[in-house]
């Protein structure tokens, strides 16, 4: 998006991207929400240009070369592994190709974005109450089946479970948002006090992080520095290993 709106208006755009990876069954559905401006910063005049119109049509095809030629260049430098054979998954990629789509709306404001894809950050990716039984054998959850427009049950054995669940647990160090763009952490230090200026607004300071324990107060009701007899707790220190004789 970045390398198009440069190419069409000669801007850079604000981007925030959130990756999500798991569907209502929890299977692996890859897609990606993302956040751009409707304006970009035109640096070589230093002005904000607004109402940028995004093509779907034309950024749909830059982003299928892309993904493709990516996964076709890891599968050249043998990088991208599979079951298949090397021949077969070239035909996959290849039939592939019309199936990578994007969908462009417009929000009305941040907030309504933030409160529609901020449900997939740091979140599990199935919600406790849809969980229907768990035995020693098996998991049942239920979940929305949007052809039959109704709550179906699916049920998977604890491997089953477990193995599916953990596809979706990102790798350490991996964020939940990332930022590109003019939110770039590189740009974002360099122009972010321009963009300010032009916009005529006023840098919001940064909000205060919340607490473990109140976020599990606000979800749960639960307060989990409360003891069993109802005394709150205090950290006090740490206690150091003992080292064991004999």
């Amino acid at each position: 998006m970045q390398q198009w709106v440069k190419a069409r208006y000669g801007v850079r755009v604000l981007i925030m991207l959130i990756p999500h990876t798991f569907g209502g069954r929890l299977n692996f559905n890859s897609h990606l929400h993302i956040l751009v401006s409707a304006g970009g910063l035109q640096e070589s005049e230093g002005r904000w240009i607004t109402c940028l119109t995004f093509d779907q049509e034309k950024l749909m095809r830059m982003w299928r070369f892309a993904v493709i030629t990516y996964l076709r260049e890891a599968l050249k430098a043998k990088v991208l592994t599979s079951d298949l054979s090397p021949d077969k998954l070239r035909t996959v990629l290849t039939n592939q190709y019309k199936w990578w789509s994007i969908d462009i709306d417009h929000f009305e404001s941040k907030k309504h974005f933030l409160r529609y894809a901020g449900r997939y950050v740091r979140r599990p990716p199935i919600a406790q109450y849809r969980f229907v039984e768990i035995t020693d054998r098996e998991v049942r959850f239920w979940t929305k089946d949007k052809i039959r427009k109704r709550r179906v049950k699916i049920r998977y054995s604890l491997d089953e479970f477990v193995a599916t669940l953990a596809q979706h647990v990102p790798d350490r160090y991996r964020h939940a948002i990332r930022h590109f763009g003019l939110l770039a952490p590189g740009s974002k230090a360099r122009t972010s006090a321009a963009l300010f200026a032009l916009l005529g607004q006023q840098r919001r300071p940064r909000p205060r992080r919340l607490s473990w324990a109140y976020s599990l107060r606000r979800d749960f009701g639960v307060d989990p520095l409360i003891d069993r007899g109802g005394q709150p707790m205090h950290w006090v220190g740490r206690l150091s290993p003992r080292r064991r004789l004999g």
